[in-house]
């Protein structure tokens, strides 16, 4: 299941999950959070959905078809992140991938100072893993990020003040020798996760399609570390196949064989 808001231009939130989902071969449900208006120039609107309505969906799903995995998105509103946490907790669901989307990896900040209280207190300690960008490990660490030593740093600071099971810091939106580089860190292990890098401005969605893939390995019974090596796998891979459609910034190919085979 994915929780999460819906983007109109179809390449990040549910759209972009949903994908990914179908890519893996597992059945994608959603709980809508928020209803965005955007391509791939911007976000021109946003209306949040009552929290009670999410909680309708994801107890519609988990009562009747059942859930073995779930990634959240953006969930926008103190309100909504209270409500997810308490379905989390009470469903007994146990493979949660955490996009804490707070801070797009430009530096821009996405949700209010409570939402961000809330969802570090509330959601990321429940997670089994949480993949926060550069600017949202800066927060949740408390640290400032230039070097991938930072990263490693910040990886293992968040894991000690979150209770998150597993913290996976992204390096999309570093410089130099860490751009693109992932560092994960689950209290025993402190891994360096490296890909080929892709040249494209086409990466819309990159966030939200990493932790989809990694919620549909975890739910396919994939360890953890396994399940985010072979995530970024498929996110380089798509990326390789990146969509130049719109007149900004086009989303990654999520169904890329057939790409391939169509060309």
């Amino acid at each position: 299941m994915t929780i999460a808001g819906s983007d109109s231009g179809g390449g990040a939130g549910i759209q972009a999950d949903l994908k990914t989902f179908a890519f893996h071969c597992v059945h994608g449900t959603s709980a809508i959070t928020c209803i965005t208006a955007q391509n791939t120039l911007g976000v021109t609107r946003v209306d949040a959905l009552p929290a009670a309505a999410v909680v309708a969906q994801i107890q519609a799903v988990v009562e009747d078809i059942g859930v073995q995995g779930v990634k959240t998105g953006m969930l926008l509103n103190r309100e909504i992140i209270t409500a997810v946490s308490q379905q989390v907790e009470s469903l007994s669901i146990d493979k949660l991938v955490v996009d804490p989307v707070m801070v797009s990896r430009t530096g821009a900040q996405l949700i209010d100072d409570a939402a961000v209280t809330s969802l570090r207190s509330q959601l990321i300690p429940l997670a089994t893993i949480v993949t926060p960008n550069r600017y949202e490990a800066q927060i949740l660490s408390g640290k400032e990020i230039h070097s991938l030593d930072d990263m490693k740093a910040a990886a293992e600071d968040i894991f000690r003040r979150t209770g998150a099971k597993a913290v996976l810091v992204k390096g999309g939106g570093m410089l130099g020798e860490a751009r693109g580089v992932d560092v994960w860190f689950d209290g025993d292990r402190l891994e360096i996760i490296t890909t080929i890098q892709v040249d494209t401005k086409n990466t819309h969605g990159t966030g939200c399609t990493l932790a989809a893939a990694i919620a549909a390995n975890l739910a396919l019974g994939k360890e953890p570390l396994i399940a985010v090596r072979q995530a970024k796998e498929y996110v380089t891979a798509a990326l390789k196949h990146a969509l130049n459609i719109g007149k900004g910034q086009g989303p990654v190919g999520h169904f890329f064989p057939l790409l391939t085979s169509s060309s």
